[in-house]
């Protein structure tokens, strides 16, 4: 067993069901909308599979289809392996159209069913159509438990006022020391009702927002603390506790053994002080921040 493995079988989220997984997975955001990247994408995944990051996250939406191509030919001959999960896009998670949906996935990515089936975001479908379009593909086999994605509070509400809406199994919102929003209000209320966050873009999106994470003088200060880099120690933040599964996207081996790395590295309460002073949490309710 290797160190990272140690670490993430140590560092592990509950679902509701009793299904235990390891706090960092892997993202395929923009994974397969470049050929002559495939190769290095499957091997990348393959890599954190390896390494213990077996959750992979990909959806419909991302390359149209090709993101869930590239995570097929990652787990193939590893299936078993893996929690795979995908979502459904918002036009598509009606009654008559979920189904479809959700075999066109399978079919990409060469697997017989998903661990998890998401609604991307809400759209104009009634919600309780799309409660029972997935536990109709859950009675199917076709997927093994479904959730929600980019779902706010009242969101949330409502879901489980509905038939079948506590069979729910987690909601994935953007989450990174400079989003912190859902600590106000929504990630309390998941942890109230045990349900998993999941964490997408746990480093920000790249660009400006990330570039300010890497050069934080507090960020780096802890980074030298514990002989790492700067995006581990924000990363190792998002898994701080046991209610958070953490998605960074790696397209290149060595990011993904910089992501596994952050599962090894345990910030004391006087660094997450340091980091809740310079990333200040939420004082009041703010819009839910989407990519």
């Amino acid at each position: 067993m290797t160190y990272w493995e140690d670490h993430l079988k140590k560092r592990t989220v509950t679902l509701r069901d009793g299904t235990i997984l390891p706090c960092l997975g892997q993202g395929t955001w923009h994974m397969g909308e470049n050929p002559m990247k495939k190769a290095e994408e499957v091997k990348a995944l393959q890599r954190g599979i390896d390494l213990g990051m077996t959750v992979i996250d990909t959806a419909e939406m991302y390359g149209e289809g090709e993101s869930e191509r590239v995570v097929g030919e990652a787990v193939k001959d590893r299936r078993d392996n893996v929690f795979l999960v995908s979502k459904v896009y918002p036009h598509n998670a009606g009654t008559e159209t979920i189904k479809t949906a959700c075999e066109n996935s399978l079919k990409r990515m060469g697997t017989e069913y998903v661990d998890l089936y998401l609604l991307h975001w809400r759209g104009g479908v009634p919600l309780e159509e799309t409660v029972e379009g997935m536990e109709k593909l859950k009675a199917e086999g076709k997927i093994k438990r479904w959730g929600v994605s980019n779902f706010d509070i009242n969101d949330m509400k409502e879901l489980r006022n509905l038939n079948y809406g506590s069979n729910c199994a987690t909601n994935q919102v953007l989450y990174h020391l400079s989003s912190r929003g859902i600590e106000f209000d929504l990630l309390p209320c998941q942890e109230e009702h045990h349900m998993p966050v999941m964490a997408y873009c746990p480093l920000a999106q790249g660009g400006m927002l990330r570039k300010q994470l890497i050069t934080h003088p507090v960020i780096q200060e802890i980074a030298k603390n514990h002989e790492a880099k700067p995006l581990q120690i924000a990363l190792a933040w998002t898994i701080r506790k046991n209610q958070i599964i953490s998605i960074p996207k790696a397209g290149q081996e060595n990011h993904v053994i910089d992501n596994a790395a952050a599962a090894g590295i345990e910030l004391t309460i006087e660094e997450q002080n340091q980091l809740d002073s310079a990333f200040p949490p939420p004082s009041r309710k703010t819009p839910l921040d989407i990519i």
